[in-house]
């Protein structure tokens, strides 16, 4: 409906443009929305606040002149002015009440919209470190990923998702000495495990393995292992001394040393077998990839040396120290970054400025990328790393999905990953299940704090918001089967041709609100604002309940029946691809079952 009438006001301005009236050069960026008062109409229109500047004319005076010009529409009852100059509309009874047959045509297509246009979208979220299974933490990116790419195709977008997985680097070789380590211990070596290794039971599991399909083909006495390494961090017992990076990092190339060609075969076993962990993880909470991005690809391939090239060619790389730097304060990073270090190794912020490039070289049209809250400074550096190479910073958009702190008997769980002290993302779809969780970490705006109760994520109450809707969707199944346990079938045709009888408060409610959706879904991929796509199913899962409560569907009045069984159908339509959008299911049975 916004359509229609921001094509009856184009056509209005274009005609008085026509008569000489208006004196417009450029496109006009106006707004409709819906009114918050319905004694105010359905929708206001601010075109000629908009106009007032550059016509020199008063608003009031603009908007009478457009609504004059206003072409005859059966989808509009009437319009006023309004305030200083507002334009309201208002619909006519039909236009209102259509809403429910073109629901019940559409089905699971109501709600898209063309605003994408067809543009390619590339959305990178979670990207996780394979060192470790995901954790609570994780839950909330890969719930926000996956829900925003689903509201993005629903808007027209090509969308293409990627895990970007970091099987290169330092974190990966502390991974694989850590499984290597474990191995030692269960082949009887008593050697002390550092500090900043990777401490979680999986570890083990990963060292199991290997022993089990290698023996002690990998074993090297304590000696031998831990020769010529600096001291952990508080080595002896004294405080402040040791140093832990230098300690791990001293393990890891004693271990490449003498492992060979078996430290690769550890770090592939550790790799696979954490990657496919994740992969099944993100699976059981409804999270599927197009791709899952190696960044070893980019070594491998010339990928990082043409991004370098790129920017050595643009003057941007400067070598200090015997490391080499690029520029990035030149385009409004805080600081200059590192790409090689002086041992010639290529840092983890070279790998993103190929990866950038690499999706750009692939076409798209736009770059999201979905960070955690601690990743605030990849924002100015990505941005800086594009306009050097002569991207458009602008395609770039880079969404920080803030912490979520997980609670249960009122107590805050711990969450760390190098202690293995954490509570995994499985093990928390286990206890809440898939739809608690999905629904949980969306229902906040992902820049806000979440504190997840996993309590009220369980419990089968009204104030449990994915239970409350989900609820509404089985209520109304609930009242189908019983139609056909009656043998009373639903005649859809006499529910459209009836449809005017819909004039209880609640219905028109109801009606009102299903309208919105297609709104909601459209906003919701504008503004990468996920939760009002779930803010919208609680508040129509309400009204819902509220009408169920105050009317009886099934009643001998077949015309009426018919109306509020399609008004229902519609209802359960939305509430179903809402919750799928959101990676939650649409319950048909839900506890004892209704007698309305």
């Amino acid at each position: 409906m916004i359509g229609h009438i921001r094509e009856l006001i184009t056509n209005a301005i274009e005609g008085l443009q026509r008569k000489g009236s208006f004196d417009i050069e450029g496109e006009i960026n106006f707004n409709i929305e819906r009114t918050r008062d319905s004694s105010h109409g359905d929708y206001a229109c601010n075109v000629a606040l908009v106009l007032a500047k550059p016509l020199k004319k008063a608003p009031r005076d603009i908007a009478k002149m457009v609504t004059d010009e206003l072409a005859d529409s059966s989808h509009v009852l009437k319009t006023d002015i309004a305030g200083p100059g507002f334009i309201n509309f208002y619909l006519t009874d039909a236009c209102r009440l259509q809403v429910v047959k073109r629901i019940l045509q559409d089905k699971d297509t109501y709600g898209s919209n063309k605003s994408g246009e067809g543009k390619k979208i590339t959305v990178e979220f979670v990207s996780a470190n394979p060192t470790g299974p995901l954790h609570v933490g994780h839950g909330r990116g890969a719930a926000f990923g996956s829900s925003l790419t689903n509201v993005l195709r629903q808007s027209g977008y090509q969308v293409h998702d990627e895990y970007y997985v970091n099987d290169h680097g330092r974190q990966m070789d502390i991974l694989a000495t850590s499984v290597w380590l474990r191995y030692l211990e269960l082949c009887g070596e008593q050697i002390p495990f550092p500090s900043n290794g990777y401490k979680g039971d999986y570890i083990f599991d990963i060292a199991r393995k290997v022993r089990k399909k290698c023996g002690d083909d990998y074993r090297h006495d304590k000696v031998a292992a831990f020769a010529q390494v600096h001291p952990d961090e508080g080595a002896g017992g004294v405080e402040g001394s040791g140093d832990k990076e230098k300690h791990i990092d001293d393990l890891v190339l004693n271990a490449k040393e003498l492992l060979q060609k078996g430290y690769d075969k550890i770090f592939k076993t550790a790799l696979k077998t954490i990657l496919k962990g994740i992969e099944n993880d993100l699976e059981d909470f409804n999270v599927f990839y197009d791709e899952w991005f190696s960044e070893k690809s980019l070594h491998d391939s010339d990928t990082i040396d043409r991004a370098l090239d790129k920017l050595k060619e643009g003057g941007h790389l400067y070598k200090k120290e015997g490391a080499l730097w690029f520029n990035a304060t030149h385009f409004g990073d805080e600081k200059d970054r590192v790409v090689m270090r002086e041992n010639g190794l290529k840092t983890y912020f070279a790998s993103d400025i190929a990866y950038l490039m690499n999706k750009f070289e692939r076409g798209f049209d736009h770059l999201i990328y979905v960070f955690g809250a601690d990743h605030h400074g990849y924002i100015a550096r990505m941005k800086a790393a594009a306009k050097a190479m002569g991207f458009d910073a602008d395609r770039i958009t880079i969404l920080l999905v803030q912490f979520a702190h997980l609670f249960k008997n009122g107590e805050k769980l711990p969450m760390s990953t190098r202690s293995g002290q954490f509570v995994t993302l499985k093990e928390l779809v286990e206890e809440v299940g898939c739809d608690a969780a999905r629904f949980f970490y969306v229902m906040r705006s992902h820049d806000q704090h979440l504190d997840f109760d996993m309590d009220l994520a369980k419990s089968e109450t009204n104030d449990n918001p994915v239970h409350y809707i989900q609820y509404a969707h089985a209520r109304i199944c609930s009242i189908f089967r019983k139609l056909e346990e009656q043998s009373w079938p639903h005649n859809e045709e006499i529910g459209h041709v009836s449809i005017q009888e819909l004039n209880e408060e609640h219905e028109q409610d109801i009606i009102k609100m299903l309208s919105q959706y297609p709104e909601t879904i459209q906003k919701a991929g504008q503004s990468y604002s996920v939760n009002t796509v779930a803010n919208y199913l609680r508040e129509l899962a309400q009204l819902f309940h509220s009408y169920y409560n105050a009317h009886h569907i099934r009643i001998d009045n077949e015309n009426l029946r018919n109306a509020r069984l399609n008004l229902c159908e519609a209802t359960r339509l939305v509430l179903a691809n809402g919750l799928k959008l959101l990676g939650a299911s649409a319950p048909e049975t839900m506890h004892a079952e209704d007698k309305k």
